[in-house]
């Protein structure tokens, strides 16, 4: 492949892809990681975590691509990238956390390289399958992946959260970058050379719709097992509705959406009858984090986590209910928001949700935002979606 060749700057985009669907969890367990340590001691612990997770990095991938080369290996490789990427659809259900508190700095320094360890296989594997073997592509795919992990992680987290649709899009790309390593097996590789043209566009194209079918399928079906209702600070039931009240539950994230939404229900009370008591049940949803990332951190780190998080998507919104002089209970959940939303509201007899058009999202959704999608799918009282 040549910088002038359409198949070096297709591999190359692969690449770049690659690096930003599978980066996304390391910026979590090097944020909770360190997150135990005075301050002083929590930038010596990312940046020297994140620099030998960077040069262990760049030696498995160099063993990746020599490796990749042997007979049968492509196979397994391929194999091995497709299972990721149907996992990427499904959601995780939400772990408690099995890692232990950072007590020192060491610690924290051996977690950041443990979990980079562990939750760089797929990327390695990747974009050693994207490259080719092109040296020039290998040094930019590797260029690109460490500033990414140890820089650029939590923006890219919050971008596909915020766009969900990324995650199925890299997802098919994974798909199809396994269907190119499939073909391209030593043991293979001569009877597709000797097949017309299209198959070897045939094969990713087939792998890619592959995994996004497959991934939809487990995903509706661990959607459709139900989820627990978790608070963040334990179990929240708040008091039966008063006699007469309008009860909302005002669902948001801390997006301008959620903002709008909230200056929605502010005005409510002019549009009630005379006399109504408006009772607000203001709920955020965490999503759950991966089962890689809690298997590196402490419960308690994950829960301060969530509880950071919750606070931020919160605080737009209950001060603008405050300004109004609207009471409300405040709500912390971790799981699938749109599910999570819709049962909570069903609990307490809430007469509407209302919810920003959007909203931080799970893996599936589109114009109408995937939290307030899957809220409209699962809601058993009246919705209202604030533009």
């Amino acid at each position: 492949m040549n910088f002038d060749s359409a198949e070096f700057w297709v591999a190359l985009l692969q690449i770049i892809g690659v690096n930003i669907v599978l980066s996304g969890d390391n910026a979590v367990v090097i944020a909770l990681a360190a997150r135990g340590l005075p301050a002083e001691q929590q930038k010596k612990a990312v940046a020297w975590g994140s620099g030998a997770a960077v040069v262990m990095r760049i030696v498995l991938t160099l063993a990746a691509v020599e490796l990749l080369r042997l007979p049968y290996l492509k196979l397994v490789g391929a194999a091995l990238l497709a299972y990721i990427a149907v996992k990427l659809l499904i959601p995780e259900a939400e772990e408690a956390g099995h890692g232990k508190v950072s007590t020192g700095m060491a610690t924290a320094i051996r977690t950041i390289l443990l979990a980079d360890l562990v939750m760089s296989v797929d990327n390695v594997i990747a974009v050693a399958a994207a490259a080719k073997g092109n040296a020039v592509l290998l040094v930019i795919g590797l260029a690109l992946s460490i500033p990414l992990v140890v820089f650029a992680s939590r923006m890219l987290l919050g971008l596909m959260d915020r766009f969900p649709m990324i995650i199925v899009f890299g997802a098919a790309l994974l798909g199809w970058v396994a269907g190119e390593m499939l073909i391209g097996d030593p043991v293979v590789k001569p009877t597709v050379d000797s097949s017309p043209g299209w198959l070897h566009y045939l094969v990713p194209a087939i792998a890619a719709a592959m995994v996004v079918a497959i991934g939809k399928l487990l995903a509706a079906r661990v959607e459709r097992a139900g989820v627990e209702l978790t608070a963040v600070q334990g179990q929240v039931v708040p008091p039966a509705s008063t006699a007469g009240s309008h009860r909302v539950v005002l669902a948001v994230d801390g997006s301008p959406g959620s903002l709008a939404a909230a200056r929605y229900v502010a005005q409510l009370p002019a549009r009630l009858p005379a006399g109504t008591p408006l009772e607000v049940d203001l709920v955020n949803v965490q999503r759950s984090v991966s089962g890689d990332v809690a298997a590196f951190v402490s419960p308690e780190a994950l829960q301060g986590y969530h509880r950071e998080r919750s606070d931020q998507a919160l605080a737009p919104a209950s001060a603008e209910l405050e300004q109004a002089r609207i009471g409300y209970t405040r709500h912390e959940f971790v799981g699938d928001p749109g599910r999570i939303i819709a049962a909570y509201a069903t609990k307490q007899h809430a007469h509407e949700i209302v919810i920003g058009v959007r909203g931080l999202g799970t893996h599936t959704g589109a114009v109408v935002g995937s939290v307030a999608q899957g809220t409209l799918e699962h809601a058993t009282v009246p919705v209202v979606v604030v533009t």
